[in-house]
């Protein structure tokens, strides 16, 4: 299961206009196997790619030293020279790259947005892909064919596939694994130790959250708990969790959709304000981690491995406080007005700009080929997760061979988001809701994590609807990064002076204007017209 977290804000690429000069006539086309004299080779037949990719700080910083890319290069015969940058480079470094026209064969878990694919296409910079997926990938047609509606939500506005996309299903509807984010984590520890009950309402959090402050629950005499800590921008660690119960709710998108099918913004809904007033009842309290408004992901972890935390938010707990039994997860509360609501996301299994292949590329045969192993279902459980039969460190599985199936071991303890940083490559993939039980098992936190939102969190979801995955047009992507660059800045820094001087309600009206100035009201109809393409036809 991956961390996905991940509703990503649409951005600019840079690009420059001096690309033009070096686009190469074959790769323009879009298909072929390019220029087979040009491919480079050794005695052996090999043939060499460059790629440019991204990986954790913590994976080997040569891909090849993993053993998934060591036994695909021994299965298809093509060695990928890697540029590998850290996450937190990558995207300035891919940008460089592409700008100044060093481009390699093909940019791997390039994570690219629907406007950047669709503005270095119109540049040049990157090739349609039907033609080899025509020709070429069995396997993706294969994933294709099974999941039809794939086939729509990757083809652009101009019937071109740009990117070949990674996709991970596991359930479906409000029992999707995606159908919530960011989960609240409450410390049971401290509950029993203090004997307090699982709080139901916002009002009986506070007071759990007051008590968790002033009555030493870790028990060493010193008042060094955080009652509640948070990561304060979108994403699994934000606490927007909490905002549903008093109204829609958020999402890190800011769009929900009425059950009579209107794509409202959370941000202005009167339900929000509310949400936001509370959080500030609770900063007034000092029941609020002091670093919540600047820290970073290893910051937040620390103290959450240290067990300081009353309640956090995050997709798993075993990624920030361990795979215990000190945090449960805690049901979603009961508002001021007794409605208990949970926000659905509209999160989904798919990352559309996982892999392009671009201009440079003289060895488009081969490079399909190589991509299409990716989606072979054996093949892309590994991708995803980690590998077996590696004596250097632990395996995510073990594979039986009878039965062709790879079966996940247990954690012992360790995170899931570290092992698996460790040892998949991601990238372009495939795995569908049949292949559980046919050529792999569910991981175990990710069968802890569909029980929560089975049992817990989707009887009280009370949206029928979500927002789809639409592929917009270049024209409307360009209006709306232009407007979501200053609305949801504006959106986030609103929310975080109010979180802490308690201004919300005399300045709302003040703020809803500025939302409309901000472009707010296009925004809705691009965002609305895109819906009812998608569930309309």
């Amino acid at each position: 299961m991956s961390t996905m977290n991940k509703s990503r804000l649409v951005t600019r690429t840079a690009t420059a206009s001096a690309l033009a000069s070096i686009l190469l006539l074959s790769a323009c086309s879009g298909g072929g196997g390019g220029n087979a004299a040009s491919k480079k080779q050794d005695p052996s037949g090999k043939v060499t790619l460059n790629f440019i990719t991204q990986s954790s700080a913590i994976a080997p910083a040569d891909p090849n030293d993993k053993l998934v890319n060591k036994r695909l290069e021994e299965k298809t015969n093509v060695h990928i020279n890697w540029k590998n940058f850290t996450n937190d480079v990558f995207v300035e470094k891919r940008n460089l790259a592409v700008a100044s026209g060093d481009l390699p064969d093909a940019i791997f878990n390039a994570d690219y947005s629907d406007y950047e694919l669709l503005k270095l296409a119109k540049d040049g910079s990157i090739i349609p892909l039907n033609d080899l997926i025509d020709q070429y990938m069995p396997n993706f047609k294969k994933v294709l064919e099974e999941a039809p509606e794939y086939k729509s939500m990757i083809t652009a506005p101009d019937g071109k596939i740009y990117a070949f996309p990674w996709i991970e299903e596991l359930g479906n509807g409000k029992e999707r694994i995606q159908a919530v984010d960011s989960m609240p984590w409450i410390n049971v520890e401290w509950l029993k130790k203090l004997n307090l009950k699982m709080p139901t309402t916002t009002e009986e959090l506070k007071k759990v959250l007051i008590a968790f402050k002033t009555q030493d629950p870790n028990g060493n005499g010193q008042a060094d708990e955080i009652p509640l800590s948070f990561i304060n921008k979108p994403g699994a660690e934000d606490l927007a969790f909490l905002f549903a119960s008093f109204g829609l709710g958020e999402n890190p998108d800011h769009a929900v959709v009425s059950n009579d099918g209107k794509v409202i913004f959370t941000a202005a809904d009167e339900g929000y304000k509310k949400a936001v007033s509370f959080v500030n009842e609770l900063y007034k309290e000092g029941l609020i981690d002091i670093e919540a408004y600047t820290q970073d992901w290893s910051t937040y972890l620390a103290k959450g491995k240290d067990q300081k935390y009353g309640l956090y938010f995050s997709w798993d707990k075993a990624n920030i406080t361990g795979a215990n039994d000190s945090y449960e997860v805690m049901p979603p509360l009961a508002g001021p007005d007794g409605e208990i609501n949970v926000t659905r996301t509209n999160g989904l299994g798919l990352g559309r700009g996982k892999m392009v292949v671009t201009s440079a590329n003289k060895n488009l045969e081969t490079t399909a080929k190589w991509v299409d192993q990716l989606y072979d279902p054996i093949q892309s459980v590994q991708d995803n997760w980690g590998t077996y039969g590696d004596d250097k460190q632990q395996n995510i599985f073990e594979y039986d061979e009878a039965s062709n199936m790879l079966k996940h071991l247990p954690l012992e303890g360790t995170a899931p988001v570290e092992l698996r940083e460790k040892t998949s490559i991601g990238g372009p993939l495939a795995i569908l809701d049949s292949y559980y039980g046919k050529y792999t098992t569910m991981p175990d936190d990710a069968k802890g994590r569909m029980d929560i939102i089975k049992n817990i969190m989707a009887p009280h979801m009370k949206a029928d609807n979500v927002m789809p995955s639409v592929f917009n047009s270049i024209e409307e992507l360009d209006r709306l990064t232009t407007i979501e660059t200053d609305l949801f800045a504006y959106v986030l820094r609103m929310r975080t002076e109010w979180y802490q001087n308690g201004k919300v309600n005399e300045q709302w009206d003040d703020y809803l204007k500025e939302l409309d100035r901000l472009g707010l009201q296009e925004w809705l109809k691009i965002k609305q017209d895109g819906y009812d393409r998608a569930t309309k036809g």
